[in-house]
Order: structure tokens, then sequence, then C-alpha cells
């Protein structure tokens, strides 16, 4: 159910995202950088204010986000269920899938979190419900040696914000999907470090990026 609150807090979600603050992501989009301030979201007489179709299409096309992935980013206000998953919250189990399947299609959504059927369950040693729409993908050979090995399970937060050093996974839009370190992200590109000496870095387009999460965790 959308609410003033959860779009909002799309909003900010998407702003992260991109690495921007709200004031940024309004300038981005060739609007008043105040318009998404907090003073902005309440009226005068104390009524939650939406924000406009206009706004929202607006930063949409400044960050090349579509509509589907920004709908991803509206959480539930009262449970810990996966976005547009079809996975039950349950108390220290998450959604599991192997790198090899993940580059096929029907197993995520637009926003990188996870979907469909196919997906097993691994424990977690916290609770899901703390970060919501996390999944496990499990490594599948040696290309992510030293840093991970086959069998090892790879905890990853979709939607979360990335930062240079954090480990990620990537998925492009051929149906790539890899782990690497992000050495460095801008708008129009971004540049990948292997974890592997043996495997070379990347550079990407971002028009050619479906999504990236942050790996949280790692079973070792």
């Amino acid at each position: 159910m959308l609410s003033h609150d959860t779009i909002w807090a799309a909003i900010d979600r998407l702003a992260e995202r991109n690495q921007l603050t709200p004031s940024g992501l309004a300038r981005r989009a060739g609007l008043d950088p105040t318009s998404f301030n907090k003073s902005k979201r309440t009226g005068p007489d104390g009524r939650m204010r939406w924000p406009s179709t206009e706004s929202i299409s607006k930063v949409l096309d400044a960050t090349g986000t579509g509509i589907d992935q920004f709908m991803g980013f509206i959480q539930p206000e009262t449970d810990g269920t996966v976005p547009n998953g079809a996975f039950p919250p349950q108390a220290g189990s998450i959604p599991l899938l192997g790198f090899a399947q993940a580059g096929a299609g029907g197993f995520f959504d637009d926003g990188g979190f996870p979907a469909g059927q196919g997906w097993d369950v691994v424990e977690f040693p916290a609770s899901p419900a703390r970060k919501s729409g996390v999944y496990a993908l499990e490594v599948q050979g040696d290309s992510m040696k030293p840093l991970y090995r086959d069998g090892d399970v790879l905890i990853v937060e979709p939607g979360a914000q990335v930062r240079r050093g954090d480990r990620v996974v990537v998925k492009t839009r051929d149906g790539e999907v890899m782990a690497k370190v992000l050495a460095r992200q801008s708008a129009k590109s971004i540049e990948l470090m292997s974890l592997n000496p043996e495997h070379p870095n990347r550079n990407l387009d971002m028009t050619d990026v479906e999504w990236i999460a942050r790996i949280i965790w790692a079973s070792q």
C-alpha cells in the first residue's frame, strides 16, 4: 500500500543508490534543491504532502531509473517481507540461489530483489527482518579465489548504498553476474576490481548494468 512515508522513503533510497543527498537528487533533476527536504514533506497545517508526479518523473529520468525499479524501493511498513518477492518472512532464513543460475531471467525484479520460483533457503545468523530484501548467492567454481571459494555463501543486500571499496555483486543487462570490489562509480560508468588476480578488472557503462548489490556477509 502506498503512503506518504513509503513514497518519500523510496525517494531517499533512490538518492542513496546514486550516492546523492535528497537535495543533490533534486538538483540533478533540475528541480529546486529544497524540493525533497524534510521541511517540504509536510504543509503549514501539519498534513503530509505528496511529491508531485512531475518531480518523480524528472528524478527517474535524471538517474536512468525505471518505474518498476522505483516501486521496488517502496518498502512494506509493517513487516519484513522481501519486496516484490514470493518469500514469506522467516526468522533467520533468507532466499538462496547459485551464481550460475543468477544470470538467468526470472529470479530478480528490476530493482535486484529476489522474485519468482526456484530459490532454496539458507539460515542467516541474524534476523533478516532488520534488512528487508537480503538474499544469498552460493559461489560456484574458483573464479573468486582467494577471497571466496566454491561453496561459500554470500549474503547480499539489494538497494543498499555502495561506496568505493565495497564488495558488490553486479548483474549486467546481458545476464552476467559477478562479484567484484567497487573501485569507482560515476553517473555514467563503474569500475570493478577483480577478486581473483587471474581475472581482469571490469569497466562498465551504467547503461549496461541492471543492478548493483552490496555483499554484507560471507560464510567461509
